[in-house]
């Protein structure tokens, strides 16, 4: 059992939860996610199985797409309708460019503090476990990338946004910064993962779907999994003869001529044989594979 499910995740699972019965139902020994999703969070949830797992970490680096919604005039403990409201103020009179002026701000290179309530560890114990122990925790300030952060619809205090960004940027620190800086604070309560790269235009499937599959046609679940090599489709990649892909699987290093950096080595068939790189004239494998046995969906 080798590939990646793309999960549509509900609404009131945590990410790990959603991973466990996913891997039930596929009887698969070894699983992980690429990046949690809030409880309250829906979407997007790549699924890594077999050998697929070992790319899990770098599908968590990935840049991901969001869509929001934000309801002015409130903040809450978790940053989101999950959490107390901590205070309540009047949303003053706003127009679409002051939102927009106030979102361009947000946008670019910015430091955010994420939210206390976070699966962020410090001194080994996640953030929201400490805050739940009713310790005063503190979130350290990072910095973090947002490509797109933009006003699709206001209806009154509620507005939908879009938003694009880098690995570790939170969605609700966004949110709660927004409503900051238009003076009336805000909180998330309702969160979508549209996209996660490279799945820029994602089949999901979802977990209502893949239980009732799995009671009526157990072996169709398989079909659903998508090969490890298309969650490495946005690296380059280079073509092995036999004898090479048995060479780099060995862990020699083969003489090759191309420009520096990292690729993915595909062996004749087509099936990823390693994530290598290329260095000073040598191709040396980074992380190896086994034949990948997931399915032949495209992205």
């Amino acid at each position: 059992m080798s590939g990646i499910l793309l999960l549509d995740k509900p609404q009131g699972l945590s990410s790990n939860a959603a991973l466990q019965k996913v891997r039930w139902l596929l009887r698969a020994d070894k699983g992980g996610h690429t990046g949690s999703l809030d409880p309250l969070a829906t979407g997007l949830l790549p699924l890594c199985f077999g050998e697929a797992t070992k790319i899990a970490g770098l599908l968590l680096g990935s840049r991901k797409a969001y869509e929001t919604e934000a309801l002015l005039g409130a903040t809450t403990t978790t940053d989101d309708a999950e959490g107390d409201v901590i205070e309540r103020r009047d949303v003053p009179p706003l127009d679409d460019a002051m939102i927009r002026a106030a979102l361009a701000t947000l946008t670019g290179r910015i430091v955010q503090v994420p939210p206390i309530y976070s699966a962020l560890k410090q001194d080994g114990l996640p953030l929201y476990a400490r805050a739940r122990a009713g310790e005063d925790v503190r979130a350290k300030p990072r910095e973090v990338d947002v490509q797109r952060f933009e006003l699709i619809e206001r209806n009154g205090d509620r507005l939908r946004l879009l938003v694009e960004c880098g690995s570790g940027t939170y969605v609700r620190s966004l949110v709660r910064d927004l409503g900051e800086k238009l003076g009336c604070g805000a909180h998330v309560t309702m969160l979508r993962r549209l996209w996660v790269e490279p799945f820029l235009e994602p089949r999901m499937h979802a977990l209502d779907a893949l239980i009732r599959l799995a009671e009526t046609d157990p072996a169709a679940l398989d079909a659903l999994l998508l090969p490890l090599e298309q969650g490495l489709a946005g690296y380059p990649q280079v073509r092995l003869d036999g004898a090479q892909a048995m060479r780099l699987r060995q862990g020699q290093a083969i003489g090759w001529t191309a420009p520096d950096g990292e690729c993915v080595a595909l062996d004749a068939q087509g099936r990823a044989v390693a994530l290598a790189e290329i260095r000073a004239g040598q191709l040396r494998a980074l992380r190896g594979f086994n034949a990948s046995t997931g399915g032949d969906q495209g992205i």
